[in-house]
């Protein structure tokens, strides 16, 4: 069963971002537009740490519902998580209904190069250390680290349309995740 919104917004202006939402929603939405809106996200420039991307992901889905009429909105960010001497990039995707439902989902780890661990410890943006290692510019607004690490088999658009989906899985069957007995439906 498609999703029934026909108003979407997502919080960024990042073509890669806005095309994951995009693509998600032709499946699972067909004839829903979508309104990009450049939003803070209320965290760092580079999250390092699942609750910072998760806080920057809803900080992202709420400041798009407030500045549209959107029924819905998405919230995308990506960032890495430090283990030791080892930076991985993860990503956290909030779908925020404007009826306070939320659905969310955030992708497994990808094991980041040494020499960009290091100079993210040294305050570094990832998109920074990424255009440098690689020659490239503003690969985060394309196919992103994972694109460039993977060859392209898996880019930043990819990944973050596969979290939308699965974001909007409490949209999708929401007979299962009513609250029950022993469930407690999740708002915001």
């Amino acid at each position: 069963m498609p999703l029934l919104f026909r108003r979407a917004a997502v919080g960024s202006a990042n073509p890669a971002k806005i095309e994951a939402v995009r693509r998600s929603l032709a499946r699972l939405a067909p004839g829903c537009t979508l309104e990009a809106v450049d939003v803070a996200s209320g965290v760092s420039a580079m999250p390092l740490a699942a609750d910072e991307l998760r806080a920057g992901a809803l900080g992202r889905a709420r400041a798009a519902l407030e500045r549209t009429d959107a029924e819905i909105a998405f919230g995308l960010e990506g960032g890495a998580t430090l283990d030791g001497e080892r930076a991985w990039l993860t990503g956290h995707v909030i779908a925020l209904a404007r009826d306070g439902r939320l659905g969310e989902a955030a992708w497994g780890r990808m094991l980041l190069p040494p020499a960009a661990t290091s100079r993210l410890i040294a305050g570094e943006e990832l998109g920074d250390v990424i255009d440098d290692l690689f020659g490239r510019k503003e690969s985060k607004r394309q196919t992103g680290a994972i694109g460039l690490l993977t060859e392209n088999v898996v880019t930043r658009t990819d990944a973050f349309a596969d979290l939308v989906a699965m974001a909007c899985a409490p949209f999708l069957h929401p007979e299962l995740y009513q609250p029950g007995p022993n469930r407690r439906i999740r708002t915001i």
